[in-house]
């Protein structure tokens, strides 16, 4: 333990116990502690990965009263600073933080059925799209890739861009959904477009895509004119529990953390309607590996209304209407790898940011980009891509080999 030893003998005793019980509720991290009068502490003998500041007194009250919501409000207004790699400060306590809980489940199982409890309203919904998707398309094309896709990469080589990881996600479902010309499919959650277009572009399907962000739809509207591929694709504004028709394939990207827990088997409800008796269906979803309420300072400021399901609880979609689950795939260190990426672009342009919406929100975004990838790099987090069919369906194939590159695409 290092302790700078200016101020009163009272003052470091409480001050002692005080980043005592703060390092113990995050399990005990590598990282020192320097306090708003100098003083400054290390509980571990390991060199630590970084110092966390606390620059007021109010920072270390707001830790006390929510940990969570105080060390991130904190951050973002610049009442707390972290001196050294930030992305390696948040893995280290968020890895710490999960070794701490590894043995715990019905609580946090119980946290998470009374979160499960809000039901996210049409009107809602609108409002928690809003709040983050909306923000500007400006905004996304300074630190996304090309296609401003905004889900987790696929990184099928270790030299892949994420550029070429986001294209080989795009090919990557196309494939788990064996698609082919003439096809019609429905996608919910479409974010800019980028897989309906790609679908249409090289897979020669069909497509009808919902979105309830107008930001993304009107991108993505513009997106199809300019690519000649409007007469094959149709962006609807409008949320997922309007979505209407018949379809060969049904696809999600990254929907399924917004709909909320008690609306899963309305969604397999609508699935069910939707997808022919020999269709096929896919849900890519950020998860966890045991259910678990959402972090607190993340569903207040970045996505309202938002759930992490654990497969568990992603059954709600399929088992109540017998949607038969044909494979399932965990994708986590690919999203630790392009949230780390996120990150980097992100900081490329923080200038360009800050003049946009100020230097509270650019901290804000920082702690969140990095805070994903940690969440996924600790295990925290994970993605799940759920593979399903219909009831009474046999058109399965019978080994994984068409998932990957060897099978091709239609030009």
């Amino acid at each position: 333990m290092g302790v700078d030893t200016r101020g009163t003998f009272r003052e470091l005793s409480f001050n002692h116990r005080f980043v005592q019980w703060i390092l113990w509720r995050a399990g005990n991290p590598r990282i020192a502690v320097r306090l708003w009068n100098g003083d400054e502490f290390r509980l571990t003998d390991s060199r630590p990965v970084a110092c966390m500041e606390l620059r007021e007194r109010r920072a270390a009250l707001e830790l006390l009263r929510n940990p969570s919501v105080g060390f991130g409000e904190g951050f973002s207004a610049g009442r707390i600073e972290i001196h050294g790699d930030l992305l390696a400060f948040v893995n280290e306590i968020t890895a710490a933080i999960t070794n701490r809980n590894a043995n715990r489940y019905y609580l946090p199982k119980i946290g998470s059925i009374l979160h499960a409890m809000r039901t996210n309203s049409l009107s809602r919904s609108w409002h928690n799209v809003h709040h983050h998707y909306d923000l500007g398309n400006d905004f996304y094309r300074l630190w996304l890739d090309e296609r401003m896709v905004y889900t987790c990469a696929y990184f099928d080589t270790a030299t892949a861009t994420l550029a070429e990881a986001q294209r080989a996600k795009l090919d990557h479902v196309c494939r788990k959904l064996r698609l082919r010309p003439g096809q019609k499919v429905i996608e919910a959650g479409c974010g800019w477009g980028a897989l309906a277009l790609h679908m249409a572009e090289h897979y020669g399907v069909q497509v009808v895509a919902y979105n309830n962000s107008h930001e993304q739809i009107a991108f993505a509207r513009q997106k199809a004119v300019d690519m000649g591929l409007d007469g094959r694709v149709r962006f609807v504004e409008d949320d997922f529990r309007n979505i209407d028709g018949r379809c060969d394939a049904f696809v999600s990207i990254g929907m399924l953390e917004h709909v909320g827990l008690a609306s899963f088997s309305t969604l397999g409800a609508i699935v069910k309607r939707c997808l022919k008796a020999d269709g096929t269906g896919l849900i890519h979803s950020i998860g966890r590996s045991y259910p678990q309420k959402p972090d607190a300072w993340i569903v207040k400021h970045i996505f309202p209304g938002g759930h992490m399901p654990s497969l568990s609880e992603m059954m709600h979609v399929f088992e109540p209407h017998k949607l038969r689950v044909v494979d399932v795939e965990n994708l986590r260190p690919h999203y630790a790898r392009t949230c780390a990426l996120w990150l980097q672009n992100f900081d490329a342009v923080a200038d360009k940011v800050a003049t946009m919406y100020g230097d509270e929100f650019v901290r804000m975004w920082r702690l969140y980009l990095a805070g994903s990838s940690a969440g996924f790099q600790s295990g925290t987090l994970q993605l799940y891509q759920i593979l399903f069919a219909p009831p009474d369906s046999n058109n399965v194939p019978w080994t994984r080999e068409y998932q990957y590159a060897g099978a091709g695409r239609n030009h």
